[in-house]
């Protein structure tokens, strides 16, 4: 029988023991450290055995982890959950006892570190604060794991270089959580854009928000230097929608508005302009709801109406064609097993890096104009 005082116990020993520099994994280096790769990085993930699961790892576990990721890896064929990685001890027994979680595959932010001898762990999933991302991801894969990170990828542009040079460096994978990329109406629709359906574009909308409050101070959602506010969490939807529904990317943002009531915005409106001339119109709210991206064209239009809930996504098109209907089924667990098997296989992920680097510059970009008020290139 599973006992929570001696997984507790275990835990808050193995953190103290990381603090105090007795659990060291060979070769390490944190994020700031300036050492050549030839001396800090550890060993490359080793290759899966073909037709095996990948062992994954979620780093954080809070709202998104447990009520949806945890959930979606009870269903995907090519990985599962066989590790945790996190700061509040309190929640271990109830992970343990849910999925089935072995001790030794437990793990505090203190001692991640000591990942890097786990073969049951093939990746780190980063479901932490935007702002943390740079760090634990940096860590991940200097312990030889690959990385999954949620979005935004990090705060600023140079954070996300760090993380992709950080992978490249240790000969791990790194993917974004991109989940509508994966979700299928949605590919339909970006299959719409790629071959132009309703002929030359004329212009693009893209809008995801919900009615809910302003975040409080005391929360990291409430907090902006940790990330929190709507363009930072329903935001990033929006720009990487208008990123697949349009295959082009901005080249400038020509203004935008923040409403601030305190620290973070709730809404914030902006306008991107492509480098054909084309506009686009994004809005994102914590506290309005409305979700929809469309692409306008000179001989019709197809849009996705609501274009990024956990279900119910689906579209049409001026046609009359439905894309749709909703998906049975999670779209993470889409997600998270095209992530494993492009590792399996050495093929391209569908959200790298890059992708994600490329979307934050567009989140600085609309901050910057909605501050100065001017017209900022991307």
């Amino acid at each position: 029988m599973h006992d929570p005082k001696k997984s507790r116990r275990r835990f808050l020993r193995q953190s103290a023991l990381a603090a105090t520099g007795l659990i060291l994994a060979p070769m390490i280096v944190g994020c700031g450290n300036k050492s050549t790769a030839s001396s800090t990085t550890s060993a490359p993930a080793a290759a899966p055995v073909k037709d095996r699961q990948l062992g994954v790892a979620l780093l954080g576990l809070g709202g998104y982890a447990k009520g949806q990721i945890a959930p979606s890896l009870q269903f995907t064929k090519h990985c599962r959950l066989t590790g945790i990685i996190t700061g509040s001890p309190e929640k271990v027994p109830e992970w343990q006892e849910k999925y089935g979680i072995r001790e030794e595959n437990v793990y505090a932010y203190d001692n991640l570190e000591a990942i890097a001898d786990n073969a049951e762990i093939d990746v780190v999933y980063v479901i932490t604060p935007t702002a943390t991302h740079k760090d634990f991801a940096v860590r991940a894969a200097n312990a030889g794991k690959h990385v999954w990170c949620e979005k935004p990828m990090a705060m600023n542009p140079a954070d996300c270089q760090v993380i992709i040079d950080a992978c490249t460096r240790n000969h791990v994978r790194l993917s974004i959580g991109y989940r509508m990329l994966h979700e299928p109406n949605t590919q339909k629709f970006i299959g719409l854009s790629k071959k132009k359906a309703f002929g030359a574009f004329t212009g693009f909308t893209s809008l995801a928000g919900y009615a809910g409050s302003d975040p409080p101070t005391d929360n990291w959602r409430g907090q902006r230097a940790m990330g929190g506010g709507a363009l930072y969490d329903m935001g990033v939807y929006t720009i990487n929608g208008l990123r697949y529904g349009t295959q082009l990317n901005p080249v400038a943002v020509v203004s935008a508005n923040q409403y601030r009531p305190t620290e973070v915005d709730v809404t914030t409106e902006y306008t991107l302009e492509y480098a054909n001339g084309l506009m686009a119109e994004g809005k994102t709210s914590v506290v309005t709801e409305y979700n929809q991206l469309r692409i306008d064209a000179e001989n019709g239009w197809h849009q996705m109406e609501p274009m990024q809930p956990y279900d119910g996504v689906q579209g049409m098109t001026s046609a009359g064609t439905v894309l749709g209907p909703p998906i049975d089924g999670k779209q993470q667990t889409l997600q998270m097993d095209n992530d494993a098997l492009a590792i399996m296989n050495n093929q391209p992920v569908i959200a790298p890096g890059k992708m994600g680097l490329a979307d934050v510059a567009v989140i600085r970009a609309i901050i910057e104009s909605a501050e100065t008020g001017k017209r900022v290139l991307i």
